[in-house]
């Protein structure tokens, strides 16, 4: 068994290195007399260490040389070398801890492109390093990379006045028709001048660039920050598309050096999801077991599908128990003939997927687990609990498999919320958590992962709103999951204890304190940001009608929540007061994860007697059509308005849809509107079926 403690407690003495080298930036080196020759141009480096320097080894090599071929020069502890990398050693010796190194000057070609090669010998953490050229700020490489061996290029050039070089595109690969994509990244200022303001453009295959400008920051020379233009793109067509994202300007001009500006990106975009919903409340849709314990689903608590639909995978997680922690079974091509799955759990499942509530699959190849431990380092009472979501590549050569080290193949870990009861994606490696044991709810943003088994954990911003209170299941059993809405921006959060749905704009809310309580016990680690959030908007949605509620997913204008005492998934209405629309029966209590399909179908997980289920719509419009004698639509064709004559024993308070011959759904309403007449001049000229009480089927045609 894969011990955990002893390697977080040695994790929990790093330090951040990120802001003790922004600090330093703006402290340029002043060279001495110039004693380079023309075409070369001389070269500070300044090393960060550290609670650990004793452990760095570097060398500074041309450009593309492997560590030891020709150095130009080497530096850290004399008693390390190339081959000390993730050794798990820590040799007396070499650098200071928490120090500040210059080493050189050196006398580099100019223009010419370099390589700091860094060496940890324990292999959980690395010192950063920072470049002068000519005594000015030139690049930064921080301490936040975690694997024993790095590699850094840097370029020998006196920096200029306004630089910003962009650094990553965090926009996600995966999208969907008509639903909205956020441009975001991060970028550092390279150039000499504090900025004040900044402007990003992004276009579409070569097109019409849209543009923003970000006024009142100050970033210093040498300072990372994240961007996010304030204008989403909306795909329209189905396909691939490029994406260019670009830095426009820098201080209300041009940016003095374009070569590090730009970055292009294949976007992948699948077909809008179809809302399909109003057909499951005309009739008991059809149920089919998708898997059971023989395809290895052992208590599930969330499912998700993969958002390449190239690769036509969904994704179960299992509870399973401590001693071993969770797993995950994928199914390929779910649901046909030509289904396959696998099941599969990491090495350091035990820490990292421990008694797992929830999955949620990212727009970038990643996805996140929730676990529902109290300590994943399996002390469960009375001491400081040390838990909280996880990251994983979706890549099958990462995930779950052995090599990575003792800490398995998870890509990025925080602490910070025990008994996690459920997570929710929203963009990139950003993800909301409602948390057990706080009781409350948390946004996660991972930022820019460790890699597989590594242990640098300190790179997040973590946010919580303490004014979402949720109860969990005392039983630590039922789930209380959450779901963002990524045509709104709002997140809607189980209550399970509550037997509510509450909601939460995702835009809102400002930074103040540091969390207090039980959230500081546990914040073990020296995040980016922690902070509590206030002047947050949130409401209530739903506050009756629901015994055990678990599961939630967003389509189009509804809101689906299980409830795992009824086995039914109840139906709210968006736009008209969450109205309840309707309940969908199972038959079989026991659900918690529900999710709709890229086909618009209802899928879901019972963890009673542990099933993936598919349901789907009994009625089809377009092939029964049930003839009636009393009932009566008229003017049949009609050009403006429909009105329906209906015998009395019908309530007028029956449902009913208006399907166009594709089976998509164009109007709903009820028996008493149509009394009085139905508009239908929104609609398209061709042939309709008004479905009522799920039963009736009239036929029309519209023309115009």
């Amino acid at each position: 068994m894969i011990s955990f403690a002893s390697i977080h407690l040695r994790k929990m003495k790093k330090q951040n290195t990120i802001l003790l080298s922004i600090a330093l930036f703006a402290i340029p080196f002043t060279p001495a007399e110039a004693q380079c020759p023309v075409g070369e141009l001389e070269v500070t480096i300044q090393v960060n260490t550290d609670d650990y320097g004793n452990e760095t080894y570097w060398q500074l090599v041309p450009v593309g040389n492997n560590c030891g071929v020709a150095p130009i020069f080497s530096g850290g502890n004399p008693v390390l070398n190339c081959a000390s990398a993730n050794g798990g050693t820590s040799p007396t010796g070499g650098y200071a801890d928490n120090a500040m190194i210059p080493e050189g000057p050196f006398c580099l070609t100019e223009g010419a492109q370099y390589d700091i090669i860094c060496i940890d010998s324990y292999g959980d953490g690395q010192a950063g390093f920072s470049v002068f050229v000519d005594g000015q700020f030139s690049a930064a490489f921080d301490g936040e990379v975690s694997a024993g061996f790095n590699r850094h290029t840097f370029t020998v050039m006196v920096p200029v006045a306004r630089d910003i070089a962009l650094i990553s595109n965090t926009t996600g690969f995966y999208c969907e028709v008509d639903l909205p994509v956020t441009i975001a990244g991060i970028a550092q200022n390279v150039g000499t001048e504090t900025i004040t303001s900044y402007s990003i453009a992004y276009s579409l295959d070569g097109g019409v660039e849209t543009l923003y400008e970000e006024t009142g920051v100050n970033y210093a020379p040498g300072m990372k920050f994240d961007f996010l233009h304030n204008m989403p793109w909306l795909p329209t067509l189905e396909g691939t598309e490029t994406l260019n994202v670009r830095i426009a300007g820098v201080n209300g001009d041009t940016d003095l050096n374009n070569t590090n500006d730009a970055n292009d990106r294949a976007m992948i975009v699948a077909a809008a999801t179809p809302d399909r919903v109003d057909e499951y409340l005309f009739a008991p849709p059809t149920m089919t077991v998708v898997a059971n314990g023989d395809q290895d689903i052992l208590v599930p608590r969330d499912l998700d599908f993969h958002p390449d639909r190239t690769r036509n995978e969904l994704w179960v997680i299992n509870k399973d128990l401590f001693a071993t922690g969770g797993s995950t079974v994928k199914f390929t091509d779910p649901g046909t003939e030509d289904q396959t799955f696998l099941y599969q759990r990491d090495p350091a499942a035990r820490h990292f997927m421990s008694l797992p509530t929830g999955i949620a699959m990212g727009d970038n190849n990643n996805f996140a687990t929730s676990p529902g431990i109290y300590d994943a380092n399996g002390n469960q009472t009375g001491t400081t609990p040390f838990t909280g979501p996880t990251l994983w590549s979706a890549d099958p050569a990462i995930y779950a498999q052995a090599g990575f080290g003792g800490l398995g193949s998870h890509l990025d870990m925080c602490h910070v919320s025990p008994r996690s009861q459920g997570i929710a994606h929203e963009r990139w490696n950003r993800y909301w958590v409602v948390d057990g044991q706080n009781e409350d709810v948390v946004m996660y943003d991972f930022r820019a992962d460790h890699g597989p088994g590594q242990d640098y954990h300190d790179n997040a911003t973590i946010l919580r709103y303490p004014q979402l209170q949720i109860t969990r299941d005392p039983n630590d059993h039922i789930v209380s999951h959450c779901v963002v809405d990524k045509h709104t921006n709002w997140l809607y959060v189980v209550d399970h204890g509550g037997q509510r749905i509450m909601r939460l704009d995702t835009r809102s809310g400002t930074q103040a304190g540091i969390p207090g309580g039980v959230s500081t016990l546990i914040a073990q680690e020296n995040y980016l940001t922690y902070r509590n959030m206030a002047n947050v908007t949130w409401e209530e949605v739903v506050t009756t009608g629901l015994q055990e509620p678990s599961g939630v997913d967003v389509i189009g204008n509804k809101l689906l929540v299980s409830d795992h005492a009824t086995g039914e998934v109840v139906v709210y209405d968006i736009e008209n007061g969450f109205d309840e629309l309707g309940r969908i029966a199972t038959g079989t209590p026991g659900i918690m994860g529900i999710k709709i399909g890229p086909d618009g179908k209802l899928w879901y997980v019972n963890a009673t007697n542990s099933t993936l289920v598919r349901l789907d719509p009994a009625f089809n419009v377009g092939v029964t059509e049930i003839t009636t004698n009393d009932m009566v639509l008229h003017p049949n064709p009609a050009m403006n308005r429909i009105q329906l004559s209906i015998p009395t024993n019908l309530s007028t308070n029956t449902r009913l849809a208006v399907y166009d011959a594709t089976g998509r759904v164009c109007m709903v309403s009820s028996v008493g509107i149509a009394l009085h007449g139905l508009d239908v001049t929104a609609l398209e000229a061709g042939p309709y079926t008004m479905l009522v009480d799920g039963k009736k089927a009239i036929r029309f045609l519209v023309t115009k």
